[in-house]
């Protein structure tokens, strides 16, 4: 689908199709990517902090080796998936054919299991500049410092402290959900690494156990924490958008893809395409 190119310690991802960094980094999955004046955009995961941008029609990669692109980032932006194939399937239906085109550079971010659980968990009832703000407090305050960025806290640091100690991220009622999340996992309680082996339902009920994860929250971290495309995440844009797109539910076309399919839904409406 695109050609991989190692020059002066760039990677450069030629001519790569339905790859927008704006669209991707800025619909509502993930809270650790910002661009700075020059269009540049820079972001942590896994503990690898990256700078990327568009240079017309290739992607440069900075602060990456090969061995790290190779092994992870090409895995975290999910370039093996061919999205020209999805959009064409989805594009049966006339008016997935337009919301596909306007959000046509989404992909789905493959994310770590916790840092997705714990992030939707602070999303709940917030705005995504407030959503950043909380949490990049978390990492300054309870991750690592690596060079000039900080790791996302473990289940295990954060299930030791109690409510008082997230007082410094002015979280409200989220900071009793957050620890509770994390003394789940971090007990095994919750086990994330069995939920490769679980049916989506399964996991579904399990991550409901957790204090204040209901459906929306359990789906979204199974979407872009387990990269489970079955799931389709409702909030309150997605539901007044399918009230008004399909109020039947979704066409067959998209019944191999919904969680794709939420994303692009979820773009087209926030841009304001929808009178909702």
């Amino acid at each position: 689908m695109f050609d991989v190119k190692y020059v002066d310690n760039k990677i450069y991802i030629k001519n790569v199709k339905n790859f927008d960094l704006e669209q991707t980094f800025n619909c509502g999955q993930a809270f650790r990517w910002n661009m700075d004046k020059n269009g540049v955009w820079q972001g942590v995961a896994n503990n690898k902090h990256i700078k990327l941008y568009h240079d017309n029609d290739d992607i440069v990669i900075l602060n990456s080796s090969k061995q790290d692109f190779e092994n992870y980032w090409y895995d975290y932006f999910d370039l093996s998936c061919d999205y020209n194939a999805i959009i064409s399937e989805l594009s049966h239906n006339e008016i997935l054919r337009n919301i596909c085109n306007f959000g046509s550079g989404i992909r789905i971010l493959k994310q770590d299991t916790w840092e997705a659980l714990c992030s939707f968990i602070i999303s709940q009832n917030n705005n995504i500049p407030r959503i950043k703000g909380i949490i990049e407090s978390l990492c300054k305050n309870f991750g690592e410092k690596c060079e000039d960025f900080y790791s996302f806290p473990s289940a295990e640091k954060i299930a030791v402290l109690e409510v008082e100690d997230l007082a410094v991220l002015k979280c409200g009622f989220r900071a009793r959900y957050i620890l509770d999340a994390a003394r789940k996992v971090s007990s095994k309680e919750i086990e994330l690494n069995e939920f490769k082996r679980c049916d989506t339902e399964n996991v579904r009920n399990q991550l409901m156990k957790i204090t204040g994860v209901g459906p929306k929250v359990a789906d979204c971290t199974m979407l872009f924490g387990l990269y489970r495309i079955d799931a389709f995440p409702q909030d309150v844009w997605i539901k007044r958008a399918m009230a008004n797109l399909f109020p039947q539910g979704l066409p067959e076309c998209a019944k191999n893809h919904p969680g794709i399919v939420q994303q692009y839904i979820f773009y087209y409406s926030r841009s304001g395409n929808l009178e909702l």
